[in-house]
């Protein structure tokens, strides 16, 4: 015949209002007393135990950190390397033994936490207890090359899904187009909905900017609300919208002044975007002027002194040799060559088209230089 164990029974403190006591004492008070000094001696007990833990705990970590030292120091070949290394050594083995030294302790404090008898406050605890919260697991971070390659085939897949998404204007009819394409609430909707604003800016379709912007905050909100409560987004985008449809009017504010601020930001990029394009229009067009010396014959023609650039807008020739021969020689050399080097003067051209005159095939500087010698020969 089996037979029972009771021994188990036997360590259990009786609880305190069943004990007898005396008609003249105050029975409820005396049971708070106990329960309150009971209470009071296994928080006190249970401090011990954290403590303890917490040793044992900064004890492995001076271990861990002298391991590392004493791995650091290993195959020093000078004197000085060695001592560190024999120090590291000791300071290693002294933790170690305060490692073991805590250790034993809290092994004492849980046998002793094993012969406490039980009473009333620890007799009901919960065999199991389970709460299924629908939390977004934690992904690992991602490379950049990742996000993007993640985010350009999401765009390939659903470019015109995000599109008609962003277009839309009623609270009810984003809800129900997220409803049917759950897939839309995540980060790369909200990056596409950007980029496209800034598109938008640039093209200077400002109307359509604002109402895309307004969607893209939509989504931003949605995509915050789920990291603060810790939850995959798309679980949590109707809460969104139950939320701003009945919103009180300083979380209204919040959402208007967020859009507004976003939609600066959008003109402010767009601004940038459109001077950097122009930037590399005009440097492309400038290397197409750029002449047989390196220089732009539209930056050479503003250097000029004014009686040289009225010559050119006239196209006269003989206006620019008279003066050429008014300048000095030297002012005269250099404003010429960089008009040669920019293409602004080609020397070897024509300026008629007859074959039989030999002389319009001269280097045109030499004439200048000839012309300057006989005009400084006249003067004295």
């Amino acid at each position: 015949m089996t037979t029972i164990d009771y021994s188990v029974w036997d360590h259990i403190e009786v609880s305190d209002d069943e004990d007898d006591t005396h008609p003249n004492i105050d029975t409820p008070s005396l049971f708070r007393w106990r329960h309150q000094a009971r209470v009071e001696r296994m928080e006190a007990f249970q401090k011990k135990g954290d403590e303890m833990e917490k040793v044992l705990a900064e004890s492995k970590k001076k271990l861990t950190e002298a391991q590392k030292k004493v791995k650091e120091l290993e195959g020093a070949s000078t004197d000085e390397g060695k001592a560190e290394l024999a120090k590291a050594q000791a300071e290693e083995k002294a933790a170690r033994k305060e490692e073991r030294a805590a250790e034993r302790k809290l092994s004492e404090y849980r046998s002793e936490e094993k012969k406490q008898p039980w009473n009333v406050d620890t007799l009901s605890r919960d065999g199991f207890s389970k709460s299924v919260v629908n939390v977004k697991p934690e992904s690992k971070d991602e490379t950049e090359e990742e996000k993007e390659e993640k985010h350009k085939t999401f765009v390939e897949k659903y470019e015109k899904q995000i599109k008609h998404f962003g277009m839309l204007r009623r609270w009810d009819d984003s809800q129900k187009y997220l409803s049917d394409n759950p897939h839309l609430v995540c980060e790369e909707t909200a990056n596409y909905l950007v980029i496209m604003c800034i598109d938008l800016e640039v093209e200077e379709k400002h109307a359509l900017m604002e109402q895309v912007a307004h969607q893209t905050i939509v989504m931003q909100f949605i995509l915050e609300l789920a990291k603060s409560l810790k939850v995959d987004p798309r679980g949590c985008f109707r809460q969104f919208f139950t939320k701003i449809k009945t919103a009180d009017q300083q979380y209204q504010d919040a959402f208007n002044d967020e859009l507004e601020s976003f939609k600066e930001r959008v003109r402010g990029r767009a601004k940038i975007r459109i001077e950097k394009a122009m930037k590399e229009y005009e440097e492309e067009e400038r290397q197409k002027r750029i002449g047989p010396g390196g220089l732009d014959p539209v930056e050479v023609y503003e250097t000029l002194p004014q009686e040289m650039q009225k010559c050119f807008d006239e196209k006269d020739i003989q206006m620019l040799q008279e003066a050429i021969s008014k300048m000095d020689p030297t002012e005269a050399k250099y404003h010429m060559k960089r008009c040669i080097d920019s293409g602004l003067w080609v020397p070897n051209s024509r300026t008629d088209g007859d074959e039989d005159d030999k002389e319009g095939e001269k280097d045109e500087e030499p004439k200048y230089e000839e012309v300057k010698r006989e005009t400084a020969e006249e003067e004295k």
